[in-house]
Parts: structure tokens; sequence; C-alpha cells
């Protein structure tokens, strides 16, 4: 059974859905973008009667509160500080880590700070490496090198309805793709001020570009057993981000899906069942 909760985070109230026994290793699940914690409403119950799970919502993502631009500064190293007390307000000191898009820098932050806590990590399209960005990557990598205000309007179409429902159908077959997901994340990001919080994060990202060596490092210091099941139709993080793993954890186990960026969406079954062996393989 899942249950849904708020918790207070430096003055934020943050949302987070829960399943599982407590007393089961911990599994924390990190939404990407434009999502929230909703992507994981198929998985959780393959996981459940093993792991005990945890997925909360960003800052301006889903039900988290979304607060002004002028009190809160909208990047990853930000939205993984209120991620981090998250963690440490609910007493968690183990967990694997699953990770997706936005949640991959966070995530991989997050192992940095505690490398200790970390058992394990489930990358599902969740980049680390340059080989993994996709051909639109380097449009926004002039963006970056030449931020003018006309180039950060043209990021306001990652939040029209028609993008956002083309991340989760690309790439996937024919009429396998529920419609509940996007329609919710179309509904979120249409919310009041949210499009200029998420050009901020879209801006930021860039800063997780430049940590990718520090994540490479800590993987090769900590070599934390991985498993990366990747859309391997995904047109955002491509499937060499999946097999460059291996160059720092040899041992990296990968499976690529016939899918898209959005993988849970037709491959959660596949891929539950891929966790729960590579968990159970780890002794966790």
């Amino acid at each position: 059974m899942q249950t849904y909760h708020f918790l207070k985070v430096e003055g934020l109230s943050v949302f987070y859905r829960e399943a599982g026994d407590p007393n089961k290793p911990v599994i924390l699940l990190l939404h990407g973008f434009p999502s929230a914690s909703h992507m994981f409403r198929d998985l959780i119950p393959i996981l459940a009667k093993d792991f005990h799970l945890i997925a909360p919502d960003y800052p301006s993502f889903g039900q988290t509160t979304s607060p002004n631009r002028v009190d809160f500064v909208y990047t990853f190293d930000h939205i993984t500080e209120i991620v981090e007390g998250f963690i440490d307000r609910l007493g968690l000191t183990k967990y694997a880590l699953y990770v997706f898009d936005y949640g991959a820098p966070i995530g991989f932050r997050l192992a940095m700070h505690h490398p200790e806590r970390v058992t394990a990590i489930i990358s599902q399209n969740g980049n680390i490496y340059h080989e993994g960005l996709g051909k639109k990557w380097a449009t926004r990598a002039e963006y970056w090198r030449n931020p003018t205000q006309e180039k950060r309007e043209s990021y306001r179409t990652a939040f029209e309805p028609d993008t956002i429902k083309n991340q989760y159908l690309d790439g996937t077959k024919n009429n396998q793709v529920s419609p509940d997901g996007y329609t919710l994340d179309i509904a979120y990001m249409s919310r009041s001020g949210t499009d200029e919080k998420q050009l901020d994060l879209i801006f930021d990202y860039q800063n997780n570009v430049k940590l990718y060596p520090q994540f490479q490092q800590y993987l090769r210091e900590y070599q934390p057993p991985l498993l990366a099941t990747w859309g391997k139709n995904d047109a955002s993080f491509i499937p060499e981000g999946a097999k460059a793993f291996l160059k720092d954890l040899p041992n990296t186990e990968i499976h690529l899906l016939d899918t898209g960026h959005f993988a849970l969406e037709t491959h959660a079954n596949e891929i539950g069942e891929l966790i729960l062996n590579f968990l159970k393989e780890n002794g966790i």
C-alpha cells in the first residue's frame, strides 16, 4: 500500500510517496523533468514487498511547495540541499538510489556528499557522461556559452503540451503509453510562474555537466553496484550514456530497452524485475 505525506524542510512542504516495510532496505526514487514522483506509480507496487520506497517531489515539481524566485534560487545545488534535508529529517542512513533524468545530477551529488549511505545505484536514463548527451545538447551548450534573453525565451517550448507529450511517446510503440502521466505533467507545468523557475533550471543544467568528472571520480573511488536500465530510443540521453558507466565501473549491469525516455511508462514490470534481481545478487 502506498501512502502520501508532506514533510517540512527549510520552510518548504515536501510531498513524498512511501511504501513497503520501514525495516526493509530503502530505495530513494528521484524523478526527472517535467515529471514528479507519480512517475513511479507502476514501479512502487513491484518493489514494495521487498523494499522501503520513498519518492519525493522537488521544489516546484508535483505537490511540493513552489516558492517564488525571490525567495528560492532554482539551481540543482539548491534542490539537492532540500533533498538532503528531507533525507536527514526522515533519518535515512542507508539507501539505494534510483536516478532518472534530473534525478541523476541530484542523486550523484547526494552520493558524493555521503558515499557511506549509498548501497547501490539504479540509473534509468540518468546520464553523467558527455557520450550520453543527444544532439539537442549542442544547442544548449551554445546557449550556456552565450546566454541571451532570446535564447532563454526559446526554451519555453519545453513546457508546451505537445513537447511534454512527445517526451513520453517518442521512441515507443503505438498505444503503449497511458495519457495519465503526460496529462498530469502538462497540468503541473502550466501553473503560474513555473515556466520561469524551470527556465532557471535549464540554464543551471550546465553545472551538472561541469560536475560529470567528479561524478565519475566518485564511481571510480567507491565502486557502488550500478544497474543501468535505459530506454534505448531516448533522444535526450542516448544509450552511449549507459555504456559509458563501464569505463568507471567495469561490473555495471546494462539493459537497453526498446522504449523511450520515460521507460517506466512501458517497461515498469521489466525494470522492476531487473531491480529485484540486481539488488538480490548484490546482497541488498
